[in-house]
């Protein structure tokens, strides 16, 4: 039999990890990542590049040869820079900011470290005991009751998005209700939230199984400030009882995306309950703003839910993606998504003295995200991200102020968190589509600018510009320098009408 050659001594050692290398260049890449924040201004806030920039200007294979960082990182400011768009510039104020901090960052930087994948206790124990601790921290920031708590009779976990909180308490309510119902009765599960609540829960509902033509999305008013009216939700729950279909789910928001609009939790969760509804709060966004006494109010009633999903990506500065859910019966979501396969077994997860995360997510690895989280509280406290909240309000304000002193513009939507809902209006003479020409154009102009992004809306029949406070660099200067630059639009607009 003839001899294989071997050509590995001639292949050079690769160490992907070499700690030395890694000190180096791990150094270089924070001076890169400090020297961007340092000049984050000086780009335009939406990219201005063309569809297939990139692929253009990039090889077409991967380089077979090592090449190194400086080179890397010259391409990162030259190729990749331009074709962002600066969510953490202080002049971002569309969609909902997605904000960071230090301590968020070095948070994430320990979870890349040890690149733990927590699925269940034994393969990190301190992964799994960490997030169980401060998501009870969280909750208690929020004043949640200790039904929602590790240290009660409930619990929650880190999901990576509300898309996620939301699948998965759908899932819980879905095998829940078959397991009395039947699972041939899928066909009859209705579920239930206001024309105002994000896509993602028709999205989800889809994906577990309901019917379109059994989610029901009511009706909302520009009177009742676009929030789900309980009276609109009980003759539509006894609309579907009456035609032989069973209520299953309740999405109750906190903040729509739109306008930030709340609907009445309390009010709700009564109409619900009486019809034994699964019922969730969605507050992704303004839920955060629940940490100040001043906002706590908007939660009134949550002791009667089932479910509470918020994102810390979105006001409490812990990068994305992160989105705490909390369970008042943790049971009916291990019971609908637990998994145990024989690879998995140890005695620890059989003796049902601890918790295995994988039973709470759709998927099984998980990151130790709540490292990010813990460094967050630690580092600021509580004062201070209570603090960080009050500032995005306040100069909401200011812009609200600055809006209802031109006669030219008009608030849409009374702001109660971070987001100003307006629109020029100059002459109510115009008819609505004219109307609605003219705030198309002048968002147009403003963000073509690079000087500031905002987006838009639409919310009973009206076409809105959204001003959303809270990029993690935006101070006072930037929404006055934004509001001239809109009045500038205008006037230049308003000259050729």
């Amino acid at each position: 039999m003839g001899r294989i050659e071997s050509n590995l001594a001639n292949t050079p050692h690769f160490n992907p990890l070499n700690p030395r290398e890694f000190r180096k260049q791990a150094h270089e890449m924070v001076d890169f990542i400090a020297d961007y924040y340092q000049n984050i201004e000086s780009y335009p806030v939406l990219s201005q590049v063309q569809p297939g920039y990139l692929r253009a200007s990039l090889p077409q294979k991967a380089p077979s040869l090592p090449e190194s960082l400086e080179t890397i990182l010259e391409d990162v400011k030259n190729q990749i820079i331009p074709g962002m768009t600066h969510w953490l510039s202080p002049n971002f104020f569309a969609f909902f900011p997605s904000t960071v901090s230090t301590a968020g960052f070095l948070g994430e930087m320990l979870c890349t470290c040890f690149n733990s994948v927590g699925f269940n206790w034994i393969a990190s124990p301190a992964a799994t005991e960490l997030e169980m601790v401060v998501i009870d921290w969280l909750a208690d920031m929020l004043k949640l009751p200790k039904s929602f708590m590790f240290q009660g009779t409930g619990g929650g976990v880190i999901q990576n998005t509300t898309s996620e909180a939301i699948l998965v308490t759908l899932i819980a309510a879905r095998d829940k209700a078959l397991d009395v119902y039947g699972s041939g009765n899928l066909n009859k599960l209705v579920v239930y939230a206001s024309d105002q609540t994000h896509s993602t829960f028709a999205k989800a509902c889809k994906m577990v199984g309901i019917s379109p033509r059994n989610i029901r999305l009511i009706p909302t008013t520009i009177d009742a400030g676009f929030s789900l009216s309980p009276v609109q939700l009980k003759a539509a729950v006894e609309a579907d009882m009456a035609d032989g279909l069973v209520p299953l789910y309740l999405c109750v928001t906190l903040g729509t995306t739109s306008t930030t609009a709340v609907d009445p939790i309390e009010l709700l969760a009564g109409v619900a309950k009486e019809h034994g509804m699964w019922v969730h709060v969605d507050a992704a966004y303004a839920g955060s703003a629940c940490i100040c006494p001043e906002f706590r109010h908007h939660l009134n009633g949550v002791e009667r839910v089932d479910s509470l999903s918020l994102s810390p990506h979105k006001w409490l500065l812990s990068g994305l993606d992160c989105c705490c859910l909390w369970v008042k019966n943790p049971t009916a979501l291990v019971k609908a998504l637990s998994t145990n396969p024989e690879y998995l077994r140890n005695k620890q997860s059989e003796s049902d003295s601890v918790v295995d995360f994988k039973d709470w997510q759709v998927g099984t690895g998980r990151r130790f995200k709540s490292l990010r989280l813990w460094l967050i509280f630690r580092t600021y406290g509580v004062d201070n991200l209570q603090g960080h909240i009050r500032s995005d309000v306040g100069m909401a304000k200011i812009f609200e102020e600055f809006v209802r002193s031109d006669p030219r513009f008009e608030i849409v939507v009374p702001r109660e968190f971070g987001l100003v809902c307006f629109r020029l209006n100059p002459d109510e003479t115009f008819g609505s589509d004219y109307t609605e020409l003219l705030n198309r154009k002048l968002l147009d102009w403003v963000n073509s600018t690079g000087r500031v992004y905002m987006t838009h809306t639409k919310v009973g029949g009206i076409y809105v510009l959204r001003f959303a406070v809270g990029a993690t660099l935006t101070a006072d200067n930037h929404v006055v320098a934004a509001w001239k630059l809109i009045k500038e639009g205008a006037d230049a607009l308003l000259k050729t009408v």
